[in-house]
């Protein structure tokens, strides 16, 4: 079983985690909570702290992500855009886990879900760059079941749950991008090449909690990849994705 990458930044200065201190003690006294006052909105909500999956996509069993397009590898992107991320939602007080410990690092899809999955992931996120010949981003959730490798998934709730997750986080994702980019609008799994195959994308199948893919440009126009290409703009793209985990988590 592989290890899980996690990473977490507490964003409480330190006199805020002493009050908190103090008002446990006086709370295990009285038999009351006051400490959770203090929490974040999610834990207050939840009883835990969300926790976010990021994937960031390839290598896999289906594409390495190696191939280089208008200067760019699709891996490396994933990769950049991902660990910006993974900062943006740790200062935001959320569990991040990584499916991936390094850029080059190969998971299987079906691994990659089983990773969500064992860290009881709110959300389940994953990262693309798209191919062909439109522009812009696309949101992508499992909109019905598919089957592969002898399997049927994913469940009802999780087809549901990932319905609504999309589209909570394509409104505020496409709102922090402030039309930067073409928005493409949210899609099912069924329209990208392996989902059309399969019913849904294998990461779908095997997910056991809400699941987005978004494709966030395409790396085969030149635009696009002059865009993504610029530091500034990949730190865009993470604050907006960033924008649109919260908009999933404030939700709950």
């Amino acid at each position: 079983m592989r290890i899980l990458s996690s990473y977490h930044v507490s964003a409480k200065p330190v006199f805020v985690r002493s009050i908190k201190l103090h008002l446990a003690a006086i709370g295990f006294l009285f038999g009351a909570t006051i400490a959770q006052s203090l929490a974040d909105p999610a834990s207050e909500k939840s009883g835990k702290q969300f926790c976010v999956c990021i994937d960031p996509g390839h290598p896999s069993e289906n594409n390495d992500g190696g191939a280089v397009t208008n200067g760019l590898r699709e891996v490396t992107v994933n990769w950049e855009v991902a660990l910006l991320l993974r900062d943006e939602l740790g200062k935001d007080g959320m569990k991040v886990v990584m499916t991936k410990k390094s850029e080059g690092d190969f998971v299987t899809n079906k691994d990659r879900a089983a990773i969500a999955n064992e860290s009881d992931a709110d959300l389940f996120l994953r990262l693309h760059a798209d191919a062909g010949k439109s522009t812009g981003f696309t949101i992508y959730y499992p909109r019905k079941e598919g089957t592969v490798h002898g399997v049927t998934g994913p469940s009802k709730d999780v087809l549901q749950s990932s319905a609504a997750a999309a589209k909570q986080f394509h409104t505020a994702f496409a709102t922090a991008l402030e039309h930067k980019l073409r928005d493409n609008g949210v899609k099912g799994d069924e329209d990208t090449f392996i989902g059309s195959r399969q019913g849904a994308l294998t990461g779908s199948i095997f997910s056991e909690t809400p699941t987005i893919l978004v494709e966030m440009v395409f790396l085969t126009n030149p635009t696009d990849a002059e865009w993504i290409k610029q530091d500034r703009n990949k730190q865009t793209m993470a604050r907006a994705l960033a924008a649109g985990v919260r908009a999933v988590r404030d939700s709950r």
